[in-house]
């Protein structure tokens, strides 16, 4: 492996039960034996806002800890998904933006957080690539301006191969205002290999979600679930040593919970929702879901119901951390 120095972290969703302040979050973290924390939210302690204030000490203790911070809370889906109508995200990135800066940061997560292929009533993904682009166009100055470049997240709007498309239509370059946060566990759920999604979308990548999991083929299609990073399925050693090739620095940000989400690939309207997917990589996904039952039946892993999280959060986040870098050191030995 090129010789580069990985932070392993924790996304603050993954703590979300303990209901920790971000103080607190970061205090956990550094118990645990972490490097860094994700803010995907923040719980704001009695009295105070959200402000200039409140951002400095955050960032002082963070570096009085030795930990880095990345931040969350940008959007990039120009409408609202409960209602469809438009939305204006502008605002929602430059707040955002302003306050990575004042972190001293560069980049900020994206999530606009919709499962609209499972939605019938979601307008259809090429709609939503359009609106998508036009409204990140006019963003491009204002986070060039704050020197912030908006990661947006490997969820379940877009495909890598989408979001390819997306960077071409949106005029990003690598680098530039527009970037990628790589969540490895929920490339299984838009029906693709992490390995080679992550290579896909490389030159993209600015945060991570380092989420390991695994596929199961059911009755009714595939069922992903998350499990305990390092144990499941996803080669995260292989995707390390992608992420390792980049020129810059990359942050290795845990994120783990409970739950399991159904892909109905039976269902023929369902699976045209997704032009790109290849036979090669769909025989990869049985591939890794053969692996997944092996690993079940063993009771190596098994899919945890998101009511159980939080009596298990602690344990699972701690051994991840572990987990994590022991792959990242095995890597470094090679």
């Amino acid at each position: 492996m090129k010789k580069k120095k990985f932070r392993v972290g924790v996304d603050s969703y993954s703590l979300k039960p303990l209901n920790l302040s971000p103080f607190e979050v970061l205090d956990w973290v550094k118990k645990n034996g972490g490097e860094g924390v994700q803010f995907s939210e923040v719980n704001l302690p009695g009295g105070r806002d959200l402000d200039k204030a409140f951002l400095k000490d955050l960032a002082r203790y963070a570096s009085e800890k030795k930990l880095y911070l990345e931040w969350g809370g940008g959007e990039h889906i120009p409408f609202d998904l409960e209602t469809g109508k438009p939305k204006d995200t502008f605002e929602i990135n430059r707040r955002a933006a302003e306050q990575a800066c004042l972190l001293g940061i560069r980049a900020i997560r994206s999530c606009s957080g919709g499962l609209m292929r499972w939605n019938p009533d979601s307008l259809p993904t090429d709609v939503l690539l359009k609106a998508t682009s036009i409204s990140l166009r006019r963003q491009k100055n204002m986070l060039n301006d704050f020197g912030v470049t908006l990661a947006i997240e490997t969820h379940f709007e877009f495909s890598t191969f989408e979001l390819l498309k997306l960077m071409t239509m949106a005029e990003a370059e690598p680098g530039g205002y527009l970037g990628v946060c790589l969540d490895t566990m929920n490339l299984l759920t838009m029906l693709e290999d992490p390995v080679s999604a992550t290579r896909r979308i490389l030159p993209w990548i600015v945060m991570t979600h380092i989420k390991d999991g695994g596929i199961l083929l059911v009755k009714k299609g595939l069922v992903s679930f998350p499990v305990e990073a390092g144990k499941g399925i996803i080669d995260l050693g292989e995707i390390i040593l992608s992420l390792s090739t980049l020129e810059r620095d990359i942050n290795l940000s845990l994120e783990d919970h409970g739950g399991d989400f159904l892909i109905p690939i039976f269902e023929k309207s369902f699976l045209l929702k997704f032009p790109d997917l290849t036979v090669a990589e769909l025989a990869r996904l049985l591939h890794l879901s053969n692996r997944t039952k092996a690993l079940v039946s063993q009771g190596k892993i098994s899919i945890l119901a998101r009511s159980v999280w939080p009596r298990r959060c602690e344990s699972r986040v701690r051994n991840g951390i572990q987990n994590i870098k022991d792959v990242v050191h095995k890597l470094g030995s090679r």
